[in-house]
C-alpha cells in the first residue's frame, strides 16, 4: 500500500509557532562553538559559597537522595517562611502557601499554568526575560506587552508610560509579571510604580506575578519592595525566587512560588504533573543557604557594583552606550555608534570576528525593531573573565 504524503506541520501545537527556542542560550552555544567570552548567559563563572557546597555534599552523604515531598522540603519551605519575614515583613505559612520547583523557571510557568485560561490576557513589561511571553503563551494566555523606555541620561532610570499601563489593563486580563530587579534592564521598580500596579490589580481584580530572583543584587541605595507586602496585595501576588543568582548556583534548578493557600493548592497541582520535584539534596542545601548571615548579602552586593562598574568602563572604551543598571547583573547598552545594520548582525560580528559573546536585544522585544540597537551583556563573571573580554573588544576600535 503507498503511503501517503504527510506534513510535519500537522503534528505540531499551534503554540509553538508564536515564540522561538531561547536566544539566551544559543549566545552560548555559539560562545563554546568560537571560543568566544560568554558574557550573554547569566550564570557565574566563580565558585559557590563553600558552605552551601558543603551542606549539599553532606545531604548526598546522608542519602537524601530520593523523592522529596513533592512540594518541597520541610527544612527548605520552613527556612523561606523565615526570610520573607526577615526580608520583607511577609509572614508566610510553610504548610499551605510555599511550592519548592525545578527553578524559578519552573515556579513561573506552573503558576501560569494553575491560573490561566484560554482567552486570558497576561500584562508583561518589555523589554523582557525572553521566557515571559512563551511561558503565557503555553499556558493558553495571551502576553499584552507595556514599553519600558531606556534612560534619557547615563545615570536616568528605564521608565513606563502610567496610561499606556493602565490601559493595558482589560476585562480579560489575568495576571501581570513584574520582575524586580530586572532583567535585562536592571530597573528596580520604586515604591511609587509598584503602588500604581496595586492600585490597578485591585481596581481590576487581576494577580501578580513577581519574579524577585535578583531580590538581593541591587545597588546606588536602591531597595528591593516585594509587591505582597503592599496592602492589599497579599492576597493577590504569586512571589516568585529561587537560589540561582545569589547564591551562584544556577544548575542547582531550585526555585519556589508564594502564593496565598488557593493558588498554591492549584501551583501544586501543576508541579507534581509537570516535574514531581526539584532535587532533594540540593533542596536541604538551599535551606542553609537562606541561613547565611546578612554580611554575605551585603559583600554579594558590594562585589557586583564593582563588577558593574568594571564592565562599563569596559564598554565604554570600547564604544557602547550603556544604561546604568541598579539591579540584577546584567548591562544594556546601545550599539548605533557601530553602524551595524542591526543587533544581530552586530552579536553575530562579535562572537566570531571579536570573541565576546552578548545577547542581541531584539530577543527582549515583542517587535524585533524596538531592540534593534541593542545589545545585553551579563556581568556575574570574574575579574580574569571581564579582562579578557576588554582586551578583545579592543579590536572594534
Amino acid at each position: 500500500m503507498a503511503e501517503s504524503a504527510i506534513s510535519p506541520k500537522q503534528f505540531l501545537s499551534d503554540k509553538v509557532r508564536y515564540f522561538t527556542e531561547s536566544v539566551i542560550r544559543e549566545m552560548t552555544r555559539q560562545a563554546m562553538l568560537y571560543g568566544a567570552i560568554n558574557l550573554s548567559q547569566g550564570f557565574p563563572d566563580f565558585p559557590a559559597p563553600a558552605e552551601i557546597k558543603g551542606a549539599a555534599k553532606a545531604a548526598i552523604d546522608a542519602d537524601i537522595n530520593q523523592y522529596a515531598v513533592t512540594w518541597g522540603a520541610q527544612h527548605l519551605r520552613e527556612a523561606i517562611a523565615r526570610q520573607m519575614q526577615v526580608w520583607q515583613g511577609i509572614t508566610v505559612d510553610p504548610e499551605t502557601e510555599i511550592t519548592v520547583c525545578c527553578g524559578s523557571t519552573e515556579a513561573i510557568v506552573s503558576t501560569l499554568l494553575a491560573i490561566c485560561n484560554s482567552g486570558d490576557e497576561v500584562i508583561v513589561f518589555e523589554p523582557f526575560y525572553e521566557n515571559y511571553a512563551p511561558d503565557s503563551i503555553i499556558a493558553g494566555a495571551k502576553p499584552q506587552f507595556v514599553k519600558l523606555r531606556p534612560p534619557q541620561s547615563a545615570t536616568g532610570e528605564w521608565t513606563f508610560d502610567e496610561r499606556e499601563l493602565q490601559s493595558a489593563f482589560r476585562n480579560h486580563t489575568k495576571a501581570i509579571v513584574v520582575n524586580t530587579p530586572n532583567n535585562p534592564t536592571g530597573k528596580v521598580f520604586s515604591r511609587r510604580e509598584l503602588e500604581l500596579i496595586r492600585d490597578l490589580c485591585v481596581k481590576f481584580n487581576v494577580l501578580a506575578i513577581t519574579d524577585e530572583i535578583y531580590e538581593h543584587i541591587f545597588y546606588d541605595g536602591a531597595q528591593h519592595i516585594s509587591l505582597a507586602s503592599l496592602e492589599g496585595m497579599r492576597d493577590r501576588t504569586i512571589t516568585i525566587s529561587g537560589l540561582s543568582k545569589s547564591y551562584a548556583v544556577t544548575g542547582w534548578r531550585v526555585g519556589w512560588a508564594v502564593a496565598p493557600p488557593l493558588i498554591t493548592n492549584a501551583i501544586r497541582k501543576v508541579h507534581d504533573f509537570l516535574t514531581v520535584g526539584a532535587p532533594a539534596p540540593l533542596q536541604e542545601a538551599g535551606a542553609v543557604a537562606l541561613g547565611l548571615p546578612p554580611g554575605y548579602y551585603k559583600e554579594l552586593a558590594s562585589r557586583y557594583v564593582a563588577r558593574r562598574d568594571r564592565l562599563i568602563a569596559i564598554l565604554s572604551n570600547a564604544g557602547f552606550h550603556c544604561f546604568l543598571p541598579r539591579g540584577a547583573y546584567y548591562l544594556m547598552t546601545d550599539i548605533s555608534a557601530f553602524g551595524f545594520s542591526d543587533d544581530v548582525a552586530f552579536t553575530q560580528h562579535l562572537v566570531k570576528e571579536i570573541g565576546v559573546a552578548a545577547v542581541p536585544g531584539s530577543s527582549f522585544y515583542r517587535d524585533p525593531r524596538d531592540g534593534a540597537q541593542q545589545v545585553r551583556f551579563a556581568f556575574c563573571k570574574k575579574d580574569e573573565t571581564l579582562d579578557e573580554a576588554a582586551s578583545r573588544l579592543q579590536k572594534l576600535k
